[in-house]
């Protein structure tokens, strides 16, 4: 038989009162896991009283959580005191990244598009509203370069590689209002489509022409192209690579006529089964 909880919290007298993040209730483990998410936003690292600030938690909650991260060496304490993302937790990190399948053959790929176009090149992957990069490698040359970072996300609406990806799984516009559902289309630019009508229109043109473009639709000045990829199925692509560029330095239509070109250097990765 299940046990119930009554909805004001824990039964257990001795346990901490829940905490809040955004408006969430944190409860059990979901403490340690907040705190251990709000320390990555700091990398050179935060003090007790502004990281119990930022996660709406009480100090002795927050000073639990990081002694738990510390044991398991997720957490660490320098020699001022503030508290940073542990050794452990970056191993850990960086180790399962490097282990990806689809990085470790999409590396190279990435590296000669760099070279080619001398712009950013990334492998990113949908994750439900948003895109997330799996992977990121800058021109060789070039003072300006992109902010994006390994991990960081952008909605998918906005982005070359999002309508791309998102063209395969929404084909009508019935499809699309429910996959947009209460939550508004975030406008990143003026460019950036903001209705179902629009995103609709958008990813049936995409279907039509095999590639994704961002008309500096998430980033002012900042345009790009992408294809799909398919590392790891030969039918269904894993995500998509695309080329980032800076749209005073590589305009659109220079991408666009180049997408063969692109094409060609994915080679059987960008190619699926038919």
């Amino acid at each position: 038989m299940e046990h119930t909880q009554p909805r004001g919290g824990s039964t257990d007298p001795g346990a901490d009162p829940p905490t809040a993040v955004g408006g969430n209730r944190l409860v059990g483990s979901d403490r340690v896991l907040a705190v251990l998410k709000a320390l990555a936003r700091y990398p050179a690292g935060v003090g007790l009283e502004e990281l119990t600030r930022a996660v709406a938690s009480p100090k002795p909650t927050v000073h639990r959580a990081l002694g738990a991260l510390r044991r398991a060496g997720l957490a660490e304490q320098d020699a001022r005191g503030r508290y940073v993302l542990g050794d452990e937790f970056l191993r850990m990190a960086f180790a399962h990244h490097e282990a990806r399948p689809e990085q470790v053959r999409l590396r190279p790929v990435l590296d000669a598009l760099a070279r080619r176009f001398g712009e950013t090149a990334h492998y990113a992957v949908l994750d439900g509203r948003e895109v997330v990069y799996r992977a990121k490698v800058d021109p060789p040359t070039g003072a300006v370069r992109l902010t994006s970072t390994i991990g960081g996300r952008n909605p998918a609406h906005t982005t070359a590689v999002g309508k791309l990806l998102l063209a395969r799984r929404l084909g009508t516009v019935a499809e699309v209002k429910a996959w947009i559902g209460d939550c508004p289309l975030e406008r990143r630019t003026a460019r950036s489509l903001g209705t179902a009508a629009a995103l609709h229109h958008e990813l049936t043109a995409t279907r039509e022409r095999g590639y994704g473009i961002d008309d500096q639709e998430n980033e002012t000045g900042v345009n790009c192209l992408a294809l799909a990829v398919y590392p790891t199925s030969p039918t269904v692509p894993a995500g998509a690579v695309s080329v980032s560029a800076l749209a005073y330095r590589t305009p659109l239509d220079v991408l666009v006529d180049a997408r063969d070109e692109i094409r060609a250097v994915l080679g059987p990765l960008g190619a699926p089964d038919s």
